[in-house]
């Protein structure tokens, strides 16, 4: 049987591509033309900044000087997680060389890109733990060109914490500057930075866009849409911190999805009931995102069992996956869509958003389908590389060359030819294509 909706979200996440599109390319296009100067025009315009661009040694002193010493061993702390997690990421990745056929050996070598350009938020939230995710797993992929953006607040500047955390983390650089603006200097190398190999980072749909739209020139992590985040929940789940967890996540933004699957009436109506309370104990800003956010796109979804609740959840393919159920290993091992799994009441998102170690940059609108999140994976190339004995290259070459014709490819066979001419002089061999 289909699985009964309780509540329905009527919209679905979706962004105004066209104008917002145009608003970019224009930006992008002007800086890109302009340089400096231009980008430093809309840094006036948009930041509504003039203060230093670039932060100098003395003004990140200043800046950490600012920043309580508590919240700086909060920030060592989540470091030192994620530095650890993404040191075995690492490991994960061999250098290696096989011998295909005798003489003839290939092999694989993983390089790190130079440069690597950081986007961190700091409009509305100061986000502090994605300076940390970023910075962290680019130091530790090996990059040696890190450079920090950050959005400063007018007349003020970055926020002391986010630039602590970037410079402990391994920032070489941090730019004082946001949105588009930030995006196009790191991307074109403006003021005496590296022109970046990748840009990741989470921000808005401006800086989203300008992502897309720079895909091609530079790598990304990924072409980020609104934060979101389901919650698998049998019967004995506390409805207390199922409805707790719901309302953090749905805080993020008024279109930030949040999604209750499970196979107990009775929790998702307690859960129900629960949510608007929790909503509303928020401060102001924060209720307002949440209480939007689980208007006009939450769902609670009833299933019939939890096989059920586990192809929903794959079919969702959520950013952020919570279960909290019996039997963990069994949902370890079935669910296959997601970004980042959090198992059992234990554990929740906010752990990984802020400071468990795993990676908070994640892909989101149904993206967990087909890729990971940021790791020091995104930050390195997998190259290839061959050498052979001219034994070895000898059924190569043959093979090559009768491949080659039958594709039409004359040039790519003569390649193989002349090297079977010089190698065995005194030796016959069939290179023609045969159909």
């Amino acid at each position: 049987m289909p699985v009964e909706y309780l509540k329905k979200a009527p919209l679905h996440s979706s962004s105004d591509a066209g104008e917002t599109q145009k608003i970019v390319r224009d930006i992008l296009d002007d800086i890109e033309a302009g340089g400096d100067a231009k980008a430093l025009e809309y840094a006036a315009k948009f930041d509504r900044y003039e203060g230093d661009i670039l932060l100098t040694e003395d003004a990140i002193a200043a800046a950490a000087a600012l920043v309580p010493e508590k919240l700086k061993r909060d920030i060592e702390f989540a470091h030192a997680n994620v530095k650890k997690f993404a040191e075995a990421q690492l490991k994960t990745v061999a250098n290696f060389e096989v011998e295909v056929i005798p003489g003839l050996i290939a092999g694989q070598k993983a390089i790190p890109v130079n440069a690597a350009g950081c986007y961190i938020p700091g409009g509305r939230y100061s986000h502090i733990a994605s300076a940390i995710m970023t910075v962290t797993t680019a130091k530790v992929a090996g990059c040696q060109n890190i450079v920090a953006c950050s959005p400063p607040r007018p007349g003020v500047g970055i926020a002391p914490a986010i630039v602590y955390a970037a410079h402990i983390c391994g920032a070489d650089q941090i730019l004082a500057m946001g949105g588009v603006q930030g995006v196009a200097a790191m991307t074109f190398g403006l003021f005496g930075l590296p022109k970046a190999n990748i840009l990741v980072g989470p921000g808005n749909q401006f800086v989203a866009e300008a992502k897309r739209m720079l895909f091609g020139r530079v790598g990304i992590d990924m072409i980020a849409g609104p934060t979101d985040s389901l919650i698998l929940a049998d019967k004995t789940a506390d409805p207390e911190i199922v409805a707790a967890d719901l309302v953090g996540q749905a805080e993020h933004g008024y279109n930030s999805p949040v999604w209750l699957v499970t196979d107990d009436r009775a929790l998702a109506e307690k859960v129900m009931e629960l949510v608007p309370e929790h909503i509303n104990g928020l401060p102001e800003l924060n209720r307002d995102n949440a209480t939007a956010a689980w208007r006009d796109y939450g769902e609670v979804i009833l299933c019939a069992d939890r096989e059920e609740m586990a192809a929903t959840s794959d079919d969702y393919a959520p950013e952020h996956l919570t279960v909290q159920a019996e039997d963990l290993d069994w949902w370890l091992e079935r669910l296959s869509c997601y970004g980042s799994l959090f198992l059992g009441e234990e554990t929740t998102v906010a752990f990984g958003d802020k400071a468990s170690g795993t990676n908070h940059v994640l892909p989101t609108s149904g993206a967990a389908s087909y890729t990971g999140g940021l790791s020091v994976h995104k930050y390195m190339k997998i190259v290839t590389w061959q050498r052979a004995t001219r034994d070895g290259a000898k059924p190569v070459a043959e093979a090559t060359a009768r491949i080659s014709r039958l594709e039409g490819m004359e040039g790519h066979a003569r390649t193989a030819d002349i090297r079977l001419k010089k190698y065995f002089p005194d030796e016959t061999f069939e290179l023609d294509a045969h159909e």
